[in-house]
């Protein structure tokens, strides 16, 4: 676990960022036999607090058998609520699109997971490994590469050579920066509110999703006290303008306003923890890539949260990329060659680029009340909503089990 000393560390990986998807790749790729160092500028304890903030996150049903193949889910037995069907409203149109679990026979279309229970199982996996070492809190001061490899010096006075340093630090990657990597950001005129409440009537594992003028509504079921399925998480994407008057209401006030898009199908309605803002953007790197140096999660790219995919485009960059280094190494080949990175950006370009596409499309298409284009929608979800082969391909897309998939994407051992 965490060690703050003035040391001298030699690595086959460094990586800056212990956040979900830094973690499950320093995980991954140390029980394969890699020694790796995991550099965060904040201190694991915290991370792995047990005080409920109300975030949580969706997990599809491929990047889970990953996290099973690589010994996290078992930590989170008892704390993950499982996604049985989703239904998709424009609105108040009667008109719906919905997906069932039956329709594609699994278990679950995704799961939700609170961030604190998934960080807590990333650390409890990563302190029984011995070939991760954990260097927390401290930044990176100074980072260079040459031919031999990665040179870093930490604030805390340490130093680390390693064959690859990945960024898995962000949207504000101090890595990216630091290579010089061009990365393009455009801002949406919206806010998220992100937050929990217990409800009365159970969701029955139900996810909602309802298309407002403004912007998505989601309603994400979660797990509640005693394994109860009465708690849920909501994101609400909210005109930025209109969400700093929002936020700024006296409870009362918010309430109501909250309640009139929450609508009455869950009973009555309780907050539950804190509630988060958060500035709605997108962006992208014109590479992930550089001599010994790979990108991963948010630190390549940002999406809208309209399909819940953010975690789970990074959990499928952390199943590539430790194939390709794991291919690389037993092959006895450089893992900082940027020859073998690029089979790893190749793999990732496609999966990104449409889901970053998808995502802004759907956005500007759903966020207006133009009534030409509202009725073209709602007759379009309810065309999907009749066409059985259509709508497994759109489910079998949000499950991430389409095109070439890695091992661990598969449930397979590296």
């Amino acid at each position: 676990m965490p060690n703050n000393h003035h040391k001298s560390y030699k690595t086959d990986v460094l990586i800056v960022g212990s956040g979900m998807v830094g973690s499950c790749l320093a995980i991954a790729l140390s029980g394969v036999g890699f020694k790796v160092i995991l550099v965060d500028q904040v201190d694991p304890l915290v991370q792995a607090g047990n005080e409920f903030d109300g975030r949580a996150s969706a997990i599809a049903a491929t990047p889970q058998k990953m996290l099973e193949e690589i010994g996290i889910w078992q930590y989170l037995k008892h704390k993950f609520m499982p996604i049985k069907d989703i239904r998709v409203a424009d609105g108040g149109s009667s008109l719906f699109l919905h997906y069932s679990h039956e329709d594609v026979l699994c278990e679950a279309l995704g799961f939700m997971v609170e961030n604190r229970h998934f960080r807590q199982a990333c650390m409890a996996k990563i302190a029984t490994n011995k070939n991760t070492t954990f260097v927390a809190p401290c930044k990176i001061q100074h980072l260079s590469r040459v031919a031999g490899g990665v040179n870093a010096v930490l604030t805390n006075g340490s130093q680390v050579e390693a064959g690859l340093v990945v960024g898995a630090d962000g949207r504000g990657s101090k890595i990216r920066e630091i290579a010089g990597i061009k990365c393009t950001t455009r801002s949406y005129p919206q806010t998220a509110i992100v937050l929990t409440v217990d409800h009365a009537l159970s969701h029955n594992k139900v996810a909602h999703e309802h298309f407002l003028p403004s912007g998505p509504f989601a309603i994400l079921p979660l797990r509640g006290k005693q394994g109860r399925t009465n708690r849920s998480s909501i994101v609400w994407t909210e005109k930025s303008e209109v969400a700093k008057i929002i936020l700024n209401l006296p409870q009362a006030d918010f309430t109501n306003e909250f309640k009139r898009r929450f609508g009455e199908h869950l009973g009555d309605s309780t907050f539950v923890g804190p509630r988060w803002a958060y500035p709605l953007s997108l962006q992208y790197v014109e590479t992930r890539i550089s001599e010994r140096l790979a990108l991963i999660g948010d630190a390549a790219y940002g999406i809208h949260p309209i399909a819940g995919q953010g975690l789970n485009l990074g959990l499928r960059d952390v199943a590539a990329l430790a194939e390709v280094l794991t291919d690389a190494k037993r092959l006895g080949f450089d893992i900082g060659s940027v020859t073998f990175l690029e089979k790893y950006q190749k793999w990732r370009r496609f999966d990104s680029s449409v889901m970053l596409a998808t995502t802004d499309g759907l956005n500007r298409l759903f966020s207006n009340d133009i009534h030409p284009i509202k009725l073209a929608r709602d007759l379009g979800l309810a065309a999907i909503n009749k066409l059985d082969p259509v709508k497994k391909v759109f489910m079998q897309h949000a499950m991430g089990s389409t095109g070439n998939l890695p091992r661990l994407l598969k449930g397979e051992p590296l």
